[in-house]
């Protein structure tokens, strides 16, 4: 009986050693494909351009990128933020941490490789890298099309940077390391259709399929930083994940199309909102955070590619997923 048992585990042993070698070895041959690739953008730094110009160029400068002068803006107002001390500060801050965006870019063009590699239908644009000091939008970090990476630098300068005054769970992702995981949120809205369904397991996947193109597009960043996450708040959704899938199914949430589960658990907040004593103990987003496990279920047991994946229904995925949490022993 020992020798059998034995002779199990020596099996057992090589069919994982061998799992894994194969595993390895595809991952290998992704990165050698992506390697294949390079990716050389274009960046234009507006940010310098605009406030290193004399404001008697200023027409030279709306020739030169008329898309950013919108015509119903007079040009007493461009005047005003080339000159006004506070916005020359704030040119002045964005400059000491970014003094010329050479990592950056590198790190930006990397990312875009790997875009090249999972959507091959993008290998043909090259879209200009622009800086600019927008008008501190949380919400317009970065934009992504076909032509133009757009990023507000201003918006990167660290969460304890004097001209924040935002809550602090906003200020948190006001870091030069949110600046990729950014970039491929604004990518992935042009890759994501929402679902119509407007359930609040189609909003957790939709949330989930985001964090999965991060997985893709930003391997070597640590789960935490992908979602926005201190290491603490992460470790709660992982030591709590049974405990948080138990409620969002003996509240009936899954097909619930309540617009309030949504800033209760999808949308930024400072917390989670279950309507009990623990709330604030835990990490806003949660919702978004499952949904990114039910992904990364699907797709660790269907072996679909990404763009396949990002156009299938929450349904489909939830229940091929077969998700389930570990229950604490």
């Amino acid at each position: 009986m020992k020798a059998l048992k034995y002779k199990f585990v020596i099996i057992l042993a090589f069919v994982c050693g061998t799992l894994l070698f194969f595993s390895c070895s595809e991952k290998a041959k992704v990165e050698e494909a992506i390697q294949e690739q390079p990716v050389a953008l274009q960046l234009v730094r507006f940010d310098k351009q605009f406030f290193e110009t004399p404001v008697a160029k200023l027409p030279e400068l709306k020739n030169t990128f008329p898309d950013f002068f919108p015509a119903d803006v007079p040009d007493k107002e461009w005047v005003e933020k080339m000159t006004n001390p506070l916005w020359r500060e704030l040119y002045s801050e964005v400059q000491k941490t970014f003094p010329d965006f050479k990592e950056e870019l590198q790190e930006i063009n990397d990312v875009k490789a790997r875009i090249n590699y999972y959507f091959p239908e993008e290998k043909s644009k090259n879209p200009e890298v622009i800086t600019m000091i927008y008008e501190m939008d949380p919400s317009t970090k970065v934009l992504y099309t076909d032509k133009v990476i757009i990023i507000s630098l201003e918006m990167y300068l660290g969460r304890k940077h004097r001209f924040y005054e935002f809550p602090e769970y906003q200020r948190a992702n006001f870091e030069k390391s949110q600046l990729l995981p950014d970039l491929v949120s604004a990518f992935a809205a042009t890759k994501i259709p929402i679902d119509k369904s407007k359930t609040f397991l189609s909003k957790m996947i939709d949330a989930g399929k985001e964090l999965y193109l991060k997985d893709l597009l930003l391997p070597e960043t640590a789960d935490s930083t992908k979602i926005g996450y201190t290491d603490l708040q992460l470790k709660f959704c992982q030591e709590n994940e049974a405990y948080i899938w138990k409620f969002f199914i003996e509240e009936k949430l899954l097909y619930d199309t309540d617009p309030k589960l949504g800033p209760r658990f999808i949308n930024p907040a400072p917390f989670s909102k279950f309507y009990l004593e623990i709330d604030n103990e835990t990490p806003g987003r949660i919702g978004t955070w499952v949904g990114w496990q039910i992904v990364r279920a699907y797709a660790e047991k269907n072996k679909v590619p990404v763009q396949k994946l990002l156009l299938m229904d929450a349904d489909t995925i939830f229940k091929e997923s077969k998700y389930k949490p570990k229950q604490d022993e």
